[in-house]
């Protein structure tokens, strides 16, 4: 199935539409921030641990500060890294995936017994392993977690590309002596688009929840800087004083990481109502 009538049908399930606008109203809530909610900085200690009202619709935490104006700012950094180590993947997965298609024998089974070797290993070990041999600055986190999402990224990169090689078109290319390299860039990959953008929301769901496990136990985002993982991390610890301040950064996580599940389950099922790759 070509990309453009994926999404002309992806479009047409209200499912998928309803998990886009979430995803889109979090993107431009935490894009817009700096414009329409308060200084997250700003500190007002007669106004600690107060509850969810108006003006703060959150609440506040330890030092007073808007804790809705702080989960949106904090959205940049965890949308950001999301999206960094979900590209990292998705080149990384769908140039292994591709070599691993393109090249059948022996070179792809050595490819695949590698991808399987790293998916046998808990992702979350990997990372905690990784980060802790290599810091915790975001730009090494981000790529490490890419890293790591690529070998499950290569087999349905992989995947995808056999299932297009395997269509009459590309046998009637062959027959009229275009070149493989050509059709697989101009043909196969545009065709495997689809499934790889159900695998890359479900990346950007796998890198939220890795980069929040991380900074929640201490080795991911470190102060001053702030994600929906410190957030949570900082709630947890006064959870006591207040049980806003846990539990609404735990349930925007929530929210976000189900609306990235869900688009991703709903091209999945435009891809197996349209008989595309799996």
């Amino acid at each position: 199935m070509t990309a453009p009538a994926a999404g002309r049908r992806l479009l047409a399930r209200p499912a998928a539409i309803a998990a886009l606008a979430v995803l889109g109203g979090f993107v431009l809530l935490s894009l817009l921030a700096p414009l329409l909610l308060p200084d997250p900085a700003a500190i007002n200690a007669r106004n600690r641990f107060a509850p969810p009202g108006w003006p703060h619709l959150f609440g506040t935490d330890e030092l007073g500060r808007d804790l809705l104006s702080r989960v949106a700012h904090a959205g940049q950094l965890s949308l950001g890294f999301a999206a960094g180590a979900t590209l990292v993947a998705m080149v990384l997965g769908v140039a292994w995936g591709l070599l691993a298609a393109a090249r059948s024998g022996w070179l792809d089974e050595v490819l695949m017994r590698l991808a399987e070797a790293a998916l046998a290993i808990p992702i979350v070990l990997f990372a905690l392993v990784f980060v802790a041999a290599f810091g915790s600055a975001t730009p090494s986190m981000i790529l490490v977690t890419g890293l790591l999402m690529s070998p499950l990224t290569a087999r349905i990169a992989r995947s995808a590309v056999l299932a297009e090689l395997e269509s009459e078109y590309v046998r009637g290319l062959d027959a009229v002596g275009v070149p493989r390299s050509r059709t697989l860039f101009t043909e196969v990959l545009p065709n495997a688009v689809p499934a790889l953008l159900a695998q890359a929301s479900l990346n950007l769901a796998t890198a939220l929840m890795l980069e929040a496990t991380l900074s929640f136990v201490g080795l991911g985002v470190q102060p001053p800087d702030a994600s929906w993982g410190t957030l949570l991390k900082s709630g947890y610890d006064k959870l006591f004083e207040s049980i806003w301040y846990p539990l609404l950064p735990a349930l925007v996580l929530l929210v976000a990481i189900g609306a990235l599940n869900a688009l991703g389950d709903q091209v999945q099922r435009v891809l197996r109502a349209g008989g595309g790759a799996p």
